[in-house]
């Protein structure tokens, strides 16, 4: 089960970011049928690949897994910037949100 997702969120984000998968190999390090025995179900990537996965598509490992979110690298930029503010501006972009989802 969990491997069948690992293999078909590597392959929907790969064609998202309109890559092959000998494209992606290359990109990564590897010989050209790496990302097809992934996709095909010959191979899973050992953690530090699915690292390096992670990072080929700019997404946290967290970001890899949640399927729900539309634009996590979008998401995580307004989270970077909330971190940066002092706390009375955090408390009004919070009431400005909560006013926005009514």
């Amino acid at each position: 089960m969990y491997e069948d997702f690992v293999r078909e969120r590597i392959t929907q984000l790969r064609l998202k970011k309109g890559v092959s998968e000998y494209q992606m190999s290359y990109d990564l390090g590897h010989s050209r049928g790496y990302v097809y025995n992934i996709s095909s179900g010959k191979a899973l990537p050992p953690l530090k690949e699915f690292f390096s996965i992670c990072e080929y598509f700019e997404l946290t490992p967290h970001q890899f897994f949640d399927t729900e979110t539309q634009n996590p690298k979008l998401i995580q930029m307004i989270v970077d910037g909330v971190y940066k503010l002092r706390e009375e501006d955090q408390i009004i972009l919070l009431s400005f949100i909560n006013r926005m989802l009514k």
